[in-house]
């Protein structure tokens, strides 16, 4: 008999393991798509950004070219900005962890 309680014991050690499994899969999931949206946002924001300024001085006649220039340089800007940030935080773990 107490084998058998042993046996259902670890039996349910086994599943609650992979739930927990399962659980953090599905976290690692949704982290990915929030970082995505986020890269989504940033782009979005960006383009307005962009949109904004060119539109403020100007009622008429935009030079859609000059602005999706603008739009990708603004872009290219914000993606070395946030490596940069990343750099600069994998330098402090790497400082902190030697």
């Amino acid at each position: 008999q107490n084998e058998k309680e042993l046996q259902d014991v670890v039996k349910q050690q086994e599943e609650k393991m992979l739930q927990l499994i399962d659980k953090s899969g599905e976290v690692t999931r949704l982290k990915a798509e929030v970082s995505q949206l986020k890269r989504s946002l940033q782009h979005a924001e960006t383009e307005a950004r962009v949109l904004w300024e060119e539109m403020r001085g100007k009622e008429h006649q935009v030079d859609t070219a000059y602005v999706q220039e603008r739009v990708m340089l603004r872009r290219e800007v914000d993606k070395l900005r946030l490596l940069l940030v990343e750099k600069e935080d994998e330098n402090l773990r790497l400082t902190d962890k030697y």
